[in-house]
């Protein structure tokens, strides 16, 4: 099979299974196996693939609109690592859904099934586009049909929580419109290229970049964050959604693409745009965490831990260097898995034992032995420890920023990993050495192996990836994305 079949297959595989799921709606078993059907079919399909781009990258073109704009796809190292962590998590967080949604009954099923496949078509089509035009559409479609999944439960909260995600997502779009034309304007293309294709008056390239950022909210970077702990109030799989497969990725693979394959590092850097990443990054970084501290809901704390941890990804590309960019590559897949362990923990949590609250958890750790030894798994790397992956991505940003001779983004990234452990650690001793504070009710017996092993299997391959960080090809992918940026290796 030739890699442009493997690339429509990876990419139309959860469009296709979208429709299939109305088409099936009125009979559960079958709609699920849809999904996890299209799940495995896109791994199996984007597996071989990357090996091809690994060679070559791979490209199709399907519509020319006019000269410097089509609706076309080109898959490159760096895309397919984004296409790699959507693709893996996508399997274990539907066969977590089952469970999730049937032990809590929760209504409108075939609509969050439908929704979560077309979330993960949009972030297939993000991966694999060649050029802002493609990207675009992509984004936006995302943003539009999250929506529903974050408005689920249909209560007053997230109907709230709904229209404040629109609120900010839907005028961000409105700016990467304005970008994507102004560069059009100045260029008369919008391919992306590994280096940068960018020119035009400093002045003018200052401002698109700030409207460049204002595009990227999906990132989640302070003051423009608001959207994400409050979408906390969606069902948990819609959280790992959000937080782990593909929505905040979105927006940091946005920036990277932005900053390395629109600008350049040598532009960026003439222009002092690392600068400005840098102390909206670092500032992002430190508040994040601070508010992680004092929040007492288990979601919401894990929604700042992501806030922070989207920071360490552009705090990374900031540098401008080699190594720096290779570890804020390599922390959008090593990131994912961590932190989707730490939401299907809390999700898992909240059905079995009604407890949503981190002051709420004392002793559970006895009775969820599993489910709590893998949150620590996912706290030990979100506190950038071995032997957790983390601990390498955080690694290469760290040595960048020292690259760089930024002590100061050093300094920041230091103290936010310490910060982490304040605000993850106490959850782990809490649950595993402390009495409990009462009795409780497990709900959904039936539907317990379906949450637990995949948070278990999560947890498992963050270790795996540590001990061998290429095992799905991400480190030989970063090397690559970094010489077809630098031409040269790290």
């Amino acid at each position: 099979m030739n890699a442009e079949t493997l690339l429509l297959i990876a990419l139309l595989s959860p469009g296709v299974a979208s429709l299939l799921i109305l088409l099936t709606g009125r009979y559960p078993n079958l709609r699920e196996s849809v999904t996890i059907l299209a799940s495995i079919v896109s791994f199996l399909a984007i597996i071989p693939l990357s090996r091809e781009v690994m060679k070559a990258p791979v490209e199709v073109t399907l519509f020319h609109i006019a000269p410097g704009l089509d609706l076309a796809f080109r898959v490159d190292a760096f895309g397919m690592i984004f296409a790699i962590t959507s693709s893996s998590l996508w399997i274990l967080v539907s066969v977590y859904s089952i469970g999730y949604m049937r032990a809590l009954n929760e209504h409108a099923q075939t609509r969050f099934y439908f929704s979560f496949a077309v979330a993960i078509f949009s972030a297939f089509g993000i991966a694999f586009s060649k050029n802002l035009l493609t990207f675009y559409i992509f984004y936006e479609l995302l943003t539009i049909c999250t929506y529903p999944l974050v408005a689920h439960e249909e209560t007053p909260e997230a109907i709230s929580g709904g229209r404040r995600y629109l609120a900010y997502l839907l005028p961000s779009g409105a700016a990467l419109l304005v970008a994507l034309a102004i560069t059009y304007w100045l260029t008369g293309t919008t391919d992306f290229q590994a280096g940068g294709f960018l020119n035009g008056p400093a002045e003018i390239l200052r401002v698109l970049f700030i409207i460049y950022l204002l595009g990227f909210v999906k990132a989640a970077y302070m003051p423009l964050h608001s959207w994400l702990p409050t979408a906390m109030v969606a069902p948990t799989p819609v959280s790992a959604l959000l937080h782990a497969v593909a929505v905040v990725k979105a927006g940091v693979f946005g920036v990277i693409r932005v900053v390395y394959y629109v600008y350049g590092p040598d532009l960026a850097s003439s222009l002092n745009l690392g600068a400005i990443l840098a102390i909206i990054a670092g500032f992002t970084m430190i508040v994040a965490n601070i508010l992680a501290i004092g929040e007492d809901n288990l979601k919401r704390r894990i929604a700042y831990s992501t806030i922070n941890q989207l920071s360490f990804i552009l705090v990374g590309a900031a540098m401008l260097n080699p190594l720096a960019f290779a570890g804020a590559i390599m922390h959008i897949p090593f990131h994912g898995y961590m932190k989707i362990t730490l939401f299907l923990c809390a999700g898992a949590i909240a059905v079995i034992s009604g407890k949503d609250r981190v002051s709420q958890l004392d002793g559970l750790g006895r009775a969820m032995p599993v489910t709590f030894a893998a949150f620590s798994i996912g706290a030990f790397g979100m506190s950038g420890l071995p032997p957790v992956a983390g601990f390498i991505s955080k690694w290469y940003i760290a040595l960048g920023t020292i690259s760089a001779g930024n002590l100061l983004a050093l300094a920041t990234i230091l103290i936010a990993s310490l910060l982490d452990v304040v605000y993850f650690f106490p959850i782990i001793k809490n649950a595993f050495f402390r009495e409990p504070d009462g009795q409780y009710d497990e709900r959904g017996r039936l539907y317990h192996l379906y949450m637990v092993l995949p948070l278990a299997l999560t947890a498992i391959f963050s270790v795996i990836l540590f001990l061998n960080p290429d095992i799905l090809n991400i480190f030989e992918l970063a090397r690559i994305a970094v010489i077809d940026v630098w031409g040269g290796g790290i």
